[in-house]
């Protein structure tokens, strides 16, 4: 009988990948075999993601996933899909896109989040749903929509299960990003559709990580090769929500910053908190695998630091880069790297010396100004959720592309004065696959977050960092 395997479809805002993974003696492993490029671009006079261009790489990997687990005598048995949150796709009846939906970089949101804040006070929208203010969540998007009738809303993980199954679904940790899910029954709220004159159909039903989405449809099959029992199965479509899962934490008093475009910075919990104070806060109660709440910030991220270096193009090297910024003194200027200012691309590294208000004359003292500012907000932030919740952190994780930054996770050691264990890289495939190998039986059906976890540290490999002491691997 072939070896079972999985497949995890993991994207990101700036790159996609579709990986294998492999249930061993120890725990999981993950092959890449694929990754592609994916950005936002003018689209039709706004800042899209063609959405038909990153279909086509994800059938592309799929094949080459196919090709690979045949050649080994293996056999995929299921996929699942994890993306970034808050951005979808509208499509009509026969299931054509009305048009290749929209960035959340974009700007279009900026008119309407007056006329949704009269409708609704803010107060009220987190009393509901226990989201932070961001000005491009989905609430704001779909008021921005010209017309939301005879359409349905897919967000972007499930427009991809809907390609891929004929099925329509909202999986629910990347529903909570919304900002129309009730944070305290985990269902739409109805009354925030009925104000604000979204239609209450608009989303398909709710599903939960490990839910089967369905089969792969026959078009899909002819294209990849793949069994036509392939399922597709449900995971932490929110890529955090995947990435959270996987934390290798052995202990429960643990925070964790999911580090890569963006930087999601908090706690796990049972129950959300939705205090004034957690509102003053700006932090977020999203849904987390197994209903846990994933109370955290969304903070500025290596966004800056990607954008620094696409402007600079190949004159500089991220390795030269970041051992140059290591070499500078601490103390150096800092800015607000949660600043709305640095959400569009385009001439980053002048808006940042602008922002600084100081001299940053070399390459290598803009990264250690995004470095050291990041390291601030993580601090901050960790705090700040130590506080609201009541929970102490013993132990900060840091995963995902991130972990792989030493000086950004020395710095983030020193200014929390907690440890850091950084790793792993993928940590959002991990989530995925083993969410996948749960419901497979592989993992055991009712396998705990914690036994999740247990097998995430059989074979993953992390580094320690101990403020204001050098790293060492473990």
């Amino acid at each position: 009988m072939s070896t079972a395997v999985y497949a995890a479809i993991d994207i990101g805002a700036s790159s996609g990948r579709v990986i294998l993974g492999r249930m061993g003696a120890d725990g999981p492993t993950l092959d890449v075999v694929h990754r592609f490029p994916n950005g936002v671009q003018q689209i039709d006079g706004a800042l899209r993601w063609d959405f038909t261009a990153l279909f086509d790489e994800v059938l592309r990997g799929l094949t080459l996933a196919r090709e690979q687990a045949d050649a080994k005598g293996e056999r995929i048995v299921s996929i699942g899909v994890d993306t970034w949150a808050v951005d979808y796709g509208l499509v009509h009846d026969d299931g054509a896109l009305t048009s290749q939906p929209h960035s959340y970089r974009d700007s279009r949101t900026a008119e309407v989040l007056d006329t949704v804040h009269e409708k609704v006070p803010f107060e009220r929208l987190y009393e509901t749903t226990g989201l932070q203010f961001l000005p491009f969540n989905t609430i704001y998007q779909l008021a921005a929509e010209p017309n939301l009738e005879n359409v349905q809303a897919l967000l972007i993980p499930d427009l991809l299960g809907f390609r891929l199954t004929g099925e329509r679904r909202t999986e629910v940790t990347n529903a909570s990003t919304t900002g129309l899910l009730d944070a305290s029954t985990g269902n739409f709220a109805g009354e925030l559709f009925d104000t604000l004159r979204i239609p209450r159909a608009l989303f398909p039903t709710l599903i939960e990580p490990g839910d089967t989405l369905g089969t792969l449809l026959p078009a899909i099959v002819e294209h990849t090769g793949l069994d036509p029992a392939t399922k597709v199965i449900a995971v932490g479509s929110h890529d955090t929500a995947s990435a959270v899962a996987a934390v290798p934490a052995g202990q429960a008093n643990f925070a964790y910053i999911s580090s890569g475009t963006w930087s999601l910075v908090g706690v796990e919990l049972h129950e959300p908190i939705r205090t004034g104070e957690s509102r003053a806060a700006n932090f977020t109660n999203e849904r987390g695998v197994d209903g846990t709440i994933r109370y955290l910030r969304n903070c500025g991220g290596l966004w800056l630091l990607s954008e620094c270096l696409r402007e600079w193009d190949a004159e500089v090297t991220l390795e030269d880069v970041l051992r140059d910024a290591a070499a500078l003194p601490a103390g150096g200027p800092t800015i607000d790297a949660d600043s709305d200012a640095f959400i569009a691309p385009g001439n980053m590294p002048a808006r940042i010396r602008e922002a600084a208000g100081a001299a940053l004359e070399s390459e290598a003292a803009v990264v250690r100004c995004i470095l050291d500012s990041l390291a601030q907000v993580y601090a901050r932030t960790l705090a700040q959720a130590a506080e609201l919740s009541g929970r102490p952190i013993d132990v900060v994780h840091i995963v995902g592309g991130g972990s792989q930054n030493r000086l950004l996770c020395q710095l983030t050691a020193d200014a929390t004065g907690l440890p850091v264990v950084a790793g792993p890289v993928e940590a959002t495939a991990l989530g995925n696959v083993l969410v996948q190998a749960r419901a497979d039986g592989a993992l055991g059906k009712n396998a705990t977050l914690k036994e999740i976890r247990a097998a995430v540290r059989g074979t993953a490999q992390t580094s320690r960092y101990e403020p204001s002491k050098a790293f060492s691997t473990t």
